[in-house]
């Protein structure tokens, strides 16, 4: 069974299609993600980018979706580690790295950046990989 770390923009990117998730895939998090997609659809309400009815329903779907949040000690000591290592000025996207050395196959974002930043340190995924 696939094990795959996924990041917000990722959950936003299946809510707004409301995908189906193939089953025998197992998501994971880090805790920081609950926060973080909700942020990130109050800015969409807040700039006029979707309505509070339709950030709503992205909340439901994910809500929905069987995501299993992490965020123990250890997984916080070797996201510091690789934001350190790489340099970064937080430890935000080091929790999802941290996460998918510690539990998973892959992950799978949508940041460019980031997938091109964590080449050689993890694997990563495409969203099809879920669908």
């Amino acid at each position: 069974m696939p094990r795959y770390v996924i990041s917000p923009d990722v959950a936003l990117y299946l809510a707004d299609h409301e995908s189906a998730i193939t089953s025998g895939h197992r998501l994971l998090a880090p805790t920081l993600f609950r926060s973080q997609t909700l942020a990130l659809l109050y800015q969409a309400v807040r700039r006029g980018g979707m309505s509070r009815k339709d950030a709503d329903h992205r909340l439901n779907y994910l809500r929905a979706l069987r995501i299993r949040l992490l965020g123990d000690r250890v997984l916080q000591q070797v996201a510091w580690k690789i934001a350190d290592q790489l340099g970064w000025p937080d430890t935000l996207n080091a929790e999802y790295v941290a996460l998918t050395q510690l539990q998973a196959d892959a992950l799978i974002t949508l940041d460019a950046e980031l997938a091109q930043a964590v080449e050689g340190v993890i694997a990563s995924a495409p969203v099809q990989a879920l669908l």
